[in-house]
């Protein structure tokens, strides 16, 4: 259930307001509505706290060997931010010396050929009135120097010549030496000598190292920085509210929401306090957060919606108990493979086993593991599905656990509608049956959307007649059904017109209810308070209205993914067991022969969880929410704690 909330307004004096948050943290049940706050210190701690999270990846990324792995060390949180300034100053400096070593080893590539060069020495000569530039030019163009150039040859290869021009007069910026053709350019001098490059070189790899060893150092540091995270995190949040706290005059105020079953430690502890304070219903402009309460078997769920992130609205339903029953359903039917499902119950079991024995408390994931695992293992016995094997490899009570008109072991025979024995009405087969097992969820799942819209519009004064749209729509669903029967698995069993089930011409009763129900969903469907504005607002979006008849035969249809990609699982199993096969019975393959079913199997079993996860969360989250008018608009319930 979705755990009514009463909307809190608080007043405090001013000069109170943080000793008051401080209490409220303490307190633990208020969520308090958002806030913007601004001031120097709430920058300080976000700054703090960036930092420390840079610092932080900047250590999870170093690898160390199992001797490297120091002691985890504990630190305050100013220690700790130190710390973190310390690690973005070195990474700074790494990089720093990174980029030195680059670009000091493309000067010495530009100088390779040159020998030592030094600009101290051409300086020291131009003192002297002696001035050297240095240049290069293709050797066959080196002919081309004017005789008034005095040049000296210094290093010289097919390509290029290098030459040194010397002169008595200082060269002129921008203006070519006499005597000096176009195809000659000048070398421009290195920063520094190249000896010195070659030192800074050898300097910079040198710092590197030492930088690597103090950073290698600092992750005995790592979990002093995530707890500080935390931390930092609770300084934000609160300097936050309290910036952003409404003051006039003496007072200050905050609103937020209390659950209405904290509402009486919430009252006593304001009374404590003396603060003022009035409590009222969220309206439904207010942002209220949802807080879910059930049972420890449906809260088996919130692992899986906590991973999605799906939080229903205040105002929408909490359908964790058939989310939990359907997903179950839906997974043991993808998976579709009762040896994978013993699998995954043996690692559960084992988990679990391991969590009593060391006195833990057990995780509601491994709940939800079991229960899969379980589900899956059923339904593999249903359908006589066991890693792949063929039926005739099993034996026979396990063969003998299945359902007939679904079991693999049955595949080829031909069945009966249930409703007869007259064969000439047509017969259905295995991958048929499935089919209608598959619709026959996508009924049940659908009309129980719109049962909880009927219960929901019944007891509503304003909205009654909305009731009739809803049931509208539960009844268009039914009609629906069999045309999908009709359409999908086979026309002659269930024809649209006429049609003998019990007596009952059900394919023609299928289109009157189809159309009956459409003409209620179009009448009230958007009733609030007048029929006549209903009937105009559905004219008005007529379109929408009309796809809406298709968008409940494909939502139904949806669910044939179900059989399709349990099928293709079973494909993949079945080729996996094909390709080992050969492999059995030879002793010097047998290590193959394990690495290959593993492999095989184990992809698949990864291929079907995303399946899941995919087509699984998607009917529970699209389709039966769609119909249950729900948009997973809400959030968390998350009161100010410490």
């Amino acid at each position: 259930m979705i755990v009514p909330m009463k909307k809190i307004s608080l007043v405090v004096l001013e000069k109170e307001r943080k000793d008051a948050l401080k209490a409220l943290r303490k307190l633990g049940v208020l969520h308090v509505e958002e806030i913007q706050g601004s001031s120097e210190e709430l920058a300080s701690y976000k700054d703090q706290n960036s930092k420390i999270e840079k610092a932080l990846a900047i250590l999870t990324e170093i690898k160390l060997g199992k001797k490297e792995t120091p002691k985890q060390t504990l630190v305050g949180k100013e220690a700790a931010f130190d710390i973190a300034k310390n690690i973005l100053s070195l990474t700074d400096e790494k990089k720093s010396c990174f980029d030195r070593i680059t670009n000091d080893s493309v000067e010495l590539e530009r100088f390779a050929k040159w020998g030592g060069v030094n600009p101290a020495d051409f300086s020291e000569l131009s003192e002297k009135n002696i001035h050297l530039a240095l240049y290069e030019i293709p050797s066959d163009k080196y002919a081309l120097i004017g005789e008034e150039a005095k040049t000296v040859v210094v290093s010289k290869d097919k390509s290029q010549t290098r030459f040194v021009l010397v002169s008595e007069k200082p060269f002129v910026v921008n203006e070519r030496p006499e005597g000096i053709p176009a195809e000659a350019y000048q070398v421009v001098l290195p920063r520094i000598s190249t000896d010195a490059l070659k030192k800074e070189i050898a300097d910079s790899k040198q710092r590197i190292g030492e930088i690597e060893n103090e950073l290698k150092a600092s992750v005995q540091y790592k979990n002093a920085l995530k707890d500080s995270v935390g931390v930092i995190a609770k300084d934000i949040e609160l300097e936050n509210l309290y910036a952003g706290m409404g003051i006039e005059e003496n007072l200050s105020w905050i609103t937020g929401f209390v659950p209405i079953d904290s509402m009486a430690k919430f009252e006593s502890f304001a009374k404590e306090q003396k603060w003022a304070f009035a409590a009222s219903d969220p309206s439904d402009d207010d942002a209220v957060p949802t807080k879910l309460k059930n049972n420890k078997f449906v809260s088996l769920i919130y692992p899986l919606t906590d991973f999605l992130g799906t939080v229903p609205g205040y105002h929408e339903y909490d359908i964790s108990g058939w989310f939990l029953a359907f997903f179950t359903i839906f997974f043991g039917m993808i998976f579709g493979d009762g040896g994978y499902g013993a699998l995954v119950t043996a690692v559960a079991l084992i988990c679990i086993l391991k969590s009593v024995a060391g006195g833990k408390k057990v995780s509601p994931m491994l709940g939800l593991v079991l229960l899969l695992g379980v589900a899956t293992m059923v339904w593999g016995a249903v359908t006589c599905t066991w890693f792949g094997l063929k039926p005739e490899q099993l034996p026979d009570w396990i063969v003998a656990l299945s359902v007939p008109p679904i079991s693999n072991a049955y595949e080829g025979v031909e069945w009966l509608p249930f409703w007869t024995s007259d064969a000439s009405v047509g017969t259905l087969g295995t991958a048929q049956n499935l089919q209608i097992f598959c619709f026959t969820l996508a009924l049940i799942q659908l009309c129980v959307a719109h049962l909880k819209g009927m219960a929901r519009y019944i007891t509503d004064k304003q909205h009654r007649l909305k009731f009739l749209g809803e049931f509208g729509s539960f009844v268009q669903l039914i009609g629906m059904y069999w045309v999908v029967l009709s359409m999908v698995v086979d026309g002659n069993v269930f024809p649209l017109m006429g049609g003998d089930v019990y007596g009952l011409p059900w394919g023609t009763i299928s289109i009157a209810l189809v159309a009956g129900g459409f003409a209620l969903s179009f009448i009230f469907a958007n009733y609030e308070g007048s029929v006549g504005k209903s009937i105009l607002e559905s004219v008005k979006n007529i379109i929408s209205v009309l796809l809406g008849v298709v968008n409940v035969f494909s939502d139904i249809v949806s669910y044939i993914r179900l059989w399709a990609v349990g099928l293709a699982g079973a494909a993949i199993s079945g080729t996996v067991n094909t390709f080992a096969g050969p492999l059995v019975g030879h002793a010097a393959l047998f290590i193959v022969l394990i690495v290959l079913l593993v492999f095989g199997h184990g992809l698949n079993m990864i291929l079907n969880l995303l399946s899941v996860i995919v087509h699984g969360v998607r009917l529970n989250t699209l389709e039966f929410s769609n119909h249950l008018g729900m948009s997973w608009a809400g959030f968390k319930y998350e009161p100010l704690s410490e």
